[in-house]
C-alpha cells in the first residue's frame, strides 16, 4: 500500500547514488547478491538475539535492493537481473521470521509459522498475476519501473520492512507483532484474488 510513496521519496537519492556507481562501472546483479548477504547477515543476528544489529542489516539489506534497480535502468535492464531480484527477495523475507523462530524458538515457532503461511499466500498470488499478466502484455501504471507487472496490497513491502524492524525494536512481541501481520497478509491475499479474478475474466 506504501510502496508507491517510498519509493517515490527516497527515488531521487537512489537515482544519484545509482548514477555514480555506474559511471564507476558497477554492475546491478553484484549489487543484489550483495543486498541478499547482508539480509543472510540479518538473519544470523536475529537468530542470535542480536536484535539491533539485526534491524540495522536489514535496514542496509534493503538500501542495496532499492540500489540494484536503478543501477540496472541506468543502462540495460535483463530478466536475468529481474528474476534474479525477485528470488532472492523472496528468500530474504522468508528468512527473518525463521531466524525469530530459531532465535526463541517455544515463544515464536508458532508465530513465525503462521507469518510464513502468510508470505506463501501473497507471494504466491504476487507471481501468479505476474505471469498471466505477462501473458496478457498488461503493464502496471503504478509501479512503471518493474520489469513484471507488480501487483499491490496492504502488505508491500514497506509494510513489510516496517514490521521487521519494529519485532527487532521489541523483540518480546514478536509473536504479537507476527500474528498481525499475518491478519494483515489475510486481507492482501483476499484483494490480489478478487483483483486477479476479476482481471483475467
Amino acid at each position: 500500500m506504501l510502496d508507491r510513496y517510498a519509493s517515490a521519496l527516497i527515488k531521487p537519492a537512489v537515482s544519484r547514488l545509482a548514477r555514480v556507481l555506474a559511471r564507476a562501472g558497477l554492475k546491478a546483479d553484484p549489487i543484489t547478491w550483495a543486498g541478499f548477504a547482508v539480509g543472510l547477515i540479518a538473519f544470523v543476528l536475529i537468530a542470535n538475539r542480536l536484535y539491533w544489529a539485526g534491524a540495522t542489516a536489514i535496514i542496509l539489506s534493503r538500501i542495496l535492493d532499492a540500489l540494484d534497480g536503478a543501477v540496472a535502468r541506468q543502462s540495460q535492464p535483463t530478466d536475468r537481473g529481474a528474476f534474479l531480484d525477485i528470488a532472492l527477495d523472496f528468500l530474504f523475507y522468508a528468512s527473518i521470521p525463521l531466524a525469530f523462530a530459531l532465535a526463541e524458538p517455544a515463544r515464536n515457532a508458532l508465530a513465525a509459522a503462521v507469518l510464513l503461511a502468510a508470505f506463501m499466500g501473497t507471494s504466491t498470488i504476487f507471481l501468479a498475476f505476474a505471469v498471466l499478466a505477462a501473458k496478457r502484455g498488461l503493464h502496471s501504471a503504478a509501479y512503471p519501473d518493474k520489469s513484471f507487472y507488480f501487483l499491490g496490497g496492504l502488505t508491500e513491502a514497506t509494510e513489510t520492512l516496517t514490521c521487521f524492524i519494529a519485532m527487532c525494536l521489541w523483540p518480546q512481541h514478536f509473536a504479537v507483532l507476527a500474528y498481525i501481520f499475518s491478519a494483515l497478509c489475510a486481507v492482501t491475499i483476499a484483494t490480489r484474488l478478487w483483483w486477479g479474478w476479476h482481471t483475467f475474466s
